[in-house]
């Protein structure tokens, strides 16, 4: 069985709506989805959850405490992360909880999409899972132009483990993939750690703990991979990220020079931007009348009347401009 998959607790409560009606807007109830809970604060979202037949909230507790189990013990191999982690946040493990989306290896799909709450889907997703018919894992995304959010690039061991055309082709961003059951094995689990223990784990870039880890674990067990961002041709292509500003709209969809994207996400926009303006505060962010419609998609008399001057925090990049420059991710 084909499902969609995604990583939630009541912090983004609003984004998972959004983001489970876009899917609805696509499929109706006719995709499966499973929620995957960051940690156990999931009360709101699983009262949401619980009024969708097509969607379930994860409760595989072996499964979940497993893949905790081996998250710690990845960082455990690090020379620094840890005494860094302590010096910024006070704790020895930083956002284990994000972690959680490798639940979607033993979880109830065959073969699945996962999609960051931080996301909506934008087109079907036939072409993603029928590329599932040769590779064992899909990406669609341009992280390959910036490999500093991906490894620690100071490190001399990335180039002795990878070529250069690996760090510059094969790297991918953790919001957005496909996969199958069962891919990472315990005994594959296994092999991971002890590369690590020898000295590889300083490759491992801190501060995007799930998204280094997935990497490395896909690039060193020479997982099956595609990205389709490589293969597409260039009049089939579009970009992804909501740090691109030309995306038009048509019918709450989103198209790149007329051309619908798979998907759009709000990479690196905080999740209180998400539940201010649902409350109505009036947060300015790109592609925000899109989250809006699908936000409240069901209940669209409820969407908020934003009439106030729009409101853009201090640290917010004006439509992208400096998260541009910091991801790299232009298209």
């Amino acid at each position: 069985m084909d499902g969609i998959c995604t990583l939630a607790n009541d912090k983004v409560y609003d984004q998972l709506i959004a983001l489970l009606n876009s899917i609805e807007a696509i499929y109706g109830q006719t995709m499966p989805v499973c929620v995957y809970p960051y940690d156990d604060h999931t009360e709101q979202i699983a009262a949401e959850i619980a009024r969708r037949p097509q969607v379930q909230l994860y409760d595989d507790q072996n499964s979940i405490q497993q893949w905790d189990e081996f998250v710690r013990r990845v960082w455990d191999t690090h020379p620094t992360a840890q005494a860094n982690w302590l010096k910024v946040s006070g704790d020895k493990y930083h956002r284990v909880g994000t972690h959680r989306r490798y639940c979607a290896f033993d979880g109830p799909f065959e073969r699945f999409v996962y999609m960051d709450a931080d996301t909506l889907l934008m087109s079907p997703l036939d072409k993603i899972f029928a590329q599932l018919d040769k590779y064992d894992f899909v990406v669609y995304d341009f992280q390959y132009k910036d490999l500093s959010h991906v490894y620690d690039i100071a490190s001399p061991k990335l180039t002795e483990l990878f070529t250069p055309e690996q760090l510059q082709t094969e790297i991918f961003c953790s919001g957005f993939y496909a996969s199958k059951k069962s891919i990472f094995t315990s005994q594959n689990q296994e092999i991971v750690l002890e590369k690590l223990r020898q000295g590889e784990a300083e490759i491992l870039y801190a501060m995007a703990p799930d998204q280094t880890v997935l990497n490395y674990m896909v690039m060193r067990l020479g997982i099956s991979y595609c990205n389709l961002a490589h293969q597409l041709p260039s009049h089939e292509r579009t970009g992804c990220c909501v740090t691109s500003n030309h995306f038009t709209t048509q019918d709450n969809i989103l198209y790149d020079h007329g051309k619908q994207l798979t998907y759009i996400h709000y990479i690196g926009l905080k999740s209180r931007f998400f539940k201010q303006v649902s409350e109505g505060e009036n947060i300015d962010f790109p592609y925000r009348d899109t989250f809006l419609h699908y936000r409240y998609l069901h209940e669209p008399d409820q969407q908020p009347k934003l009439t106030t001057k729009p409101k853009v925090d201090n640290k917010f990049p004006s439509l992208g401009t400096k998260i541009l420059r910091k991801l790299g991710l232009t298209l």
